[in-house]
């Protein structure tokens, strides 16, 4: 009896000691926070799973590409991110974000989201037009929408990584893993992924997605067409802010 209320006084007593130890380390395993780069937080441990891993000139020459619902939404389902879009290829996976904020750090400080939201306070959809009329089109916009962020090397590194090892967990194969939450990036696989949720090969825009993905990721030099705002290259100076 006396063995037994020992163990308990001690288990007790160990159990009061480890309450801020054990929230610091639940908060760097888990996804609310990607940006404490902290030692010993298991999002920082292992190689970088994202980005130029290759260093092959023709790694987004893609072949073929196909929209994973089944990564989709198992990104989707991340703290942070409103939304995904995955593409698989016969060499990378492409992922495009639209966040929500609800995770610290899922940009660095320098990056800029490419949303003006002040609209919703005054009851329009377009703060500089004053028009109430979104773009139904659209899965992004610069107007009253979930978060975009311009530059994904201002995504952190945190989220990139969580993100890459989710995808690679299920594709183990891929060989790149490509992430961005770029407002056109994402409205342009969002096109595509209504091509697949329609039931339609994708074989006819294997050329504009190249197009898109060497831009995005390689320094293409050829700009894909606006597709947020026809005709309007976006982000404009006054849609960014810090």
């Amino acid at each position: 009896m006396m063995k037994r209320m020992a163990f308990l006084l001690l288990s007790i007593a160990v159990m009061a000691a480890m309450p801020g130890c054990n929230y610091e380390q639940l908060v760097q395993q888990s996804d609310y926070d990607y940006g404490s780069r902290r030692p010993g937080d298991p999002k920082m441990i292992g190689a970088k799973a994202y980005g130029n891993m290759t260093g092959n000139t023709h790694q987004h020459d893609n072949a073929f590409f196909e929209y994973s619902s089944i990564l989709s939404n198992k990104i989707s389902s991340l703290n942070g991110i409103a939304s995904s879009i995955v593409m698989l290829t016969d060499k990378n996976a492409y992922v495009a974000l639209m966040l929500d904020w609800t995770a610290v750090g899922t940009k660095g400080s320098s990056g800029t989201e490419e949303q003006n939201n002040t609209g919703a306070n005054t009851g329009v959809y377009n703060a500089d037009s004053g028009s109430p009329y979104g773009n139904g089109r659209v899965l992004i916009s610069p107007y009253n929408s979930y978060f975009s962020v311009n530059d994904h090397h201002d995504l952190s590194h945190e989220l990139k990584q969580t993100v890459a090892k989710a995808v690679r967990g299920y594709v183990p194969s891929v060989q790149e893993v490509h992430v961005s939450a770029n407002m056109e990036f994402v409205n342009y696989l969002n096109e595509y992924a209504k091509e697949a949720w329609g039931g339609r090969p994708l074989t006819p825009w294997i050329d504009s997605f190249n197009t898109v993905v060497k831009y995005h990721f390689a320094g293409g030099k050829v700009m894909p067409e606006p597709i947020t705002q026809p005709e309007s290259f976006l982000p404009d100076s006054s849609q960014i802010r810090r």
